[in-house]
């Protein structure tokens, strides 16, 4: 069902815009190939977080502990914690120099849906990875993933299956966030069922 013979998407598909890099991942396939087994989701909503000059982004304020993957190359995830329980799973972008991230909004389900339904406790497939937290519980990422590449490591991205239809895309403001509250960066497939919110 996935073009496994195919290579993930390389470090310069993330080392762009970082716009663009987020419509563009509508449609991939992020795959994690954990101890547990391989769980697979076809990306349908992103949200761009666009570096220093970003006032909702985590860079904005300088370079942290918490967000210092941030600060290098792209291709690399940025799994950080919310409310104390949730985590949210983002991929950088852009040059080295520009601190930007996508956040992986929603999925998919495609393969490995027992272990994700195990994982969040539901057999609504709808709600499997229909917001950021579900989605990291579902994909079993946390913290311990924070800096891996997404090119060689355990958590990859594919390119969509050839010939493969392409929904429209739908352009909104980000959700969740008090500061650049209307900036349209958040992208998600129209008519989806999977995307977290319409």
């Amino acid at each position: 069902m996935l073009p496994w013979r195919q290579e993930p998407l390389p470090y310069g598909f993330f080392a762009r815009d970082t716009k663009i890099v987020a419509q563009e991942l509508l449609g991939t396939y992020m795959a994690h190939f954990s101890p547990e087994g391989l769980t697979v989701g076809r990306v349908v909503e992103t949200e761009a977080y666009l570096g220093r000059d970003d006032p909702a982004c985590h860079s904005a304020r300088g370079p942290t502990e918490r967000n210092a993957v941030m600060f290098g190359p792209a291709g690399f995830l940025y799994v950080y914690l919310i409310y104390g329980m949730y985590y949210c799973v983002n991929v950088t972008t852009d040059r080295a120099e520009v601190p930007a991230a996508v956040l992986l909004r929603a999925l998919e389900p495609v393969a490995g849906v027992e272990l994700m339904r195990r994982r969040r406790s539901t057999s609504h497939d709808r709600q499997l990875c229909s917001g950021p937290g579900r989605l990291a519980r579902a994909m079993g990422i946390d913290r311990n993933l924070n800096g891996e590449s997404v090119v060689e490591g355990a958590v990859r991205f594919y390119p969509p299956l050839p010939g493969e239809a392409r929904p429209d895309i739908v352009t909104a403001p980000r959700i969740g966030i008090r500061e650049a509250a209307d900036w349209p960066l958040r992208f998600y497939f129209k008519d989806n069922p999977y995307v977290s919110r319409r």
